[in-house]
């Protein structure tokens, strides 16, 4: 299906109406000095730049108060100290306009009429509003700290983002601190501060990729890395969190709860190193793994597999689990306008895993040829403070399938490149509120299947695909 003149063009007016929405926001908003955000900047009354290149990411500072379990090591540490009237709490949401297009998808030339199917493009655009955090965080007691982060969907359901409690300087060692619940793995850059917001570019592929056929559906097309998981962390840092690291044992289930995958436990590590470098700035680099397991199959009700929810309390526990890993390594550049990141992954899994099938009885047996699955991704983003306030992004992210877990698929199918670039100003932010006006455009290529926001789609005779997300919205908390 051949797009029409306005379909190819619709895309440069939205970028334009971008521009033009930023300098009118720019004109109609009086700029002031960036602060902290809310909740911390409540309690310590510090600026946004103690602990923010800007918000949401941590420069070193942030880093070694994060590590420190949210504390400043002083006196206005435990929640006693304060006011009653202050209460450790923010929201944030961003109403938006977004466009979301993906072609060489089945679609009807004549609506109804199967026999007219074909390769299409399938373009979606309106304004929506994205999910809602509400982000509680502090101390309960001197090294003693929680998080908690319920967020819900953009149609308001509910779940609980992550949920910990934190015991700090145990054995009064910054290198011994422990972390109980669910929580945001030590990933070398946090997806979960990310800035970019699309659909297509909200994202870190590398971080959820499955390579195609594979045991997607059970995995939640998710690893373990990209997911908050529950589980128990032991991590330390030195003074200066120059050094830092972590190890964390967490349950086989992608972060869901109620018991509802199988019996083992996956681990994952990161350890890392910073060093200043001059006048240039700060450079860290590290290594981190992730060893896993999955399972193939489930005990069955009635001779029928009961995967989650199953029937009744329970569900059908996992069996014949097999393994996948991921690992690699990392650097970021942290100089007085540029934060520059690479991160590199390799990651393996289980023939029977990319094969989608079990050793159970009765299953399908692995076809001839049968082997494990590997590929290689990275990205490399850079992003540029103009002003305190002004910040400009881009990032290339691909994935390369190093060895198809089906011979007979074509030796690049899976494989993507995607680009993402925009800017964030933020006309202000208090200790009680922050506004930031985004702008985003991400495109994502890949080869013999469709991906849409991380999502493998098919696509009309196996062809290569093009997704793309043009975003505008107002990220705003308080």
């Amino acid at each position: 299906m051949n797009q029409s003149s306005f379909e190819r063009q619709f895309p440069r007016w939205i970028s334009a109406a971008g521009v033009v929405g930023f300098f009118l926001v720019l004109f109609l908003i009086r700029p002031e000095p960036a602060k902290a955000i809310p909740a911390f900047a409540r309690k310590y009354g510090l600026p946004c730049s103690a602990c923010h290149i800007a918000w949401p990411l941590l420069n070193n500072f942030g880093q070694v108060f994060r590590d420190n379990g949210y504390q400043m090591m002083n006196d206005r540490d435990s929640p006693i100290t304060h006011d009653p009237s202050y209460f450790p709490a923010s929201a944030r949401i961003t109403p938006q306009w977004h466009r979301e297009s993906i072609d060489h998808v089945a679609v009807d030339a004549v609506a109804g009429n199967a026999a007219t199917e074909g390769p299409g493009t399938v373009t979606e655009s309106g304004f929506d509003l994205s999910g809602m955090d509400m982000w509680f965080g502090g101390t309960l007691f001197k090294n003693i700290s929680f998080i908690l982060l319920p967020s819900s969907n953009p149609s308001a359901g509910w779940h609980f983002e992550s949920a910990f409690v934190r015991f700090d300087n145990i054995l009064g060692s910054r290198w011994f601190n422990f972390k109980f619940g669910r929580f945001e793995l030590d990933t070398p850059v946090s997806e979960k501060r990310l800035t970019t917001l699309s659909t297509d570019g909200g994202l870190y592929y590398i971080y959820h990729f499955l390579p195609p056929n594979s045991n997607a559906g059970l995995l939640g097309n998710a690893q373990g890395i990209g997911n908050n998981q529950l589980g128990v962390e032991v991590l330390g840092h030195s003074a200066d969190s120059y050094t830092r690291y972590s190890v964390a044992v967490v349950s086989s289930s992608s972060g869901q709860v109620n018991l509802v995958e199988g019996k083992t436990v996956d681990v994952y590590a990161n350890a890392s190193q910073a060093w200043n470098i001059g006048s240039i700035g700060m450079l860290r680099a590290g290594g981190y793994a992730y060893f896993g397991e999955w399972p193939t199959f489930f005990q069955t009700v009635g001779g029928v597999p009961s995967p989650p929810p199953g029937p009744g309390p329970f569900s059908g526990t996992g069996i014949d689990n097999k393994p996948y890993y991921l690992a690699g390594g990392y650097s970021t550049l942290f100089t007085d306008r540029w934060t520059v990141s690479g991160v590199y992954l390799h990651g393996s899994m289980n023939a029977y895993l990319a094969n989608n099938t079990s050793p159970a009885f009765g299953q399908t047996p692995l076809a001839a040829g049968a082997r494990s699955a590997a590929w290689n991704g990275g990205f490399l983003e850079a992003i540029y403070m103009q002003t305190p306030q002004l910040e400009f992004i881009g990032r290339y992210e691909t994935v390369r399938m190093q060895q198809q877990g089906n011979p007979l698929n074509p030796g690049d199918q899976g494989n993507l490149d995607a680009l993402t670039f925009g800017f964030r100003w933020y006309p202000f932010m208090f200790s009680r509120a922050g506004l930031a006006y985004h702008t985003e455009y991400s495109i994502v290529r890949s080869r013999g299947i469709g991906d849409t926001g991380g999502v493998f789609v098919p696509t009309v005779g196996n062809s290569d695909s093009y997704s793309s997300s043009v975003f505008l919205g107002f990220d705003f908390h308080f």
